[in-house]
C-alpha cells in the first residue's frame, strides 16, 4: 500500500513539475526584437488569440497540436509566444523533447516591469 501511494505521490508531482516549473535559460524577448533579429517565433497560443495579434515571421500551432504537428517547424533557434506561464513552460518542455532549441519566449498580454533605475526590462512569471 506504500508503494501505491508513494507512486500516487510522483505522479502528481511529475504533473506540477511539468506545468508549474520555471524552464532556466530562457529570457523575454519583445515582439518587436523577434522582427528585427529574425528570430522564427512558434506561436503556441489559441488561433482566437493568435489571429487577434499575430507574430512574424513564424507559425501558430496550438499547444493541444503541438506534439501532432512538430514537424512542420524549421531547426531554427525558436521564441515561443504563449498566453500565461504554465503555456509557456509546457510548450518549451515539449519542443527541448523534439530537439528543438528554444532561446527566449514572449508573453504579449503581460505587463513588462520597468523601473526607472532598471535599465532592463523583466518579466515575474
Amino acid at each position: 500500500m506504500v508503494i501505491f501511494y508513494l507512486f500516487v505521490l510522483i505522479s502528481i508531482n511529475h504533473f506540477l513539475f511539468i506545468r508549474y516549473y520555471p524552464i532556466y535559460g530562457l529570457h523575454v524577448i519583445d515582439k518587436k526584437e523577434i522582427e528585427i533579429n529574425n528570430h522564427f517565433a512558434i506561436d503556441i497560443r489559441d488561433y482566437n488569440e493568435a489571429y487577434k495579434d499575430p507574430v512574424y515571421p513564424g507559425i501558430n500551432i496550438p499547444i493541444a497540436y503541438l506534439k501532432r504537428y512538430y514537424s512542420e517547424l524549421p531547426n531554427n533557434d525558436l521564441v515561443v509566444v504563449a498566453s500565461n506561464c504554465m503555456e509557456r513552460n509546457v510548450g518549451v518542455r515539449i519542443l527541448r523533447k523534439k530537439g528543438f532549441k528554444v532561446i527566449g519566449y514572449t508573453i504579449p498580454s503581460q505587463k513588462k516591469i520597468v523601473n526607472e533605475k532598471q535599465i532592463s526590462t523583466e518579466s515575474y512569471c
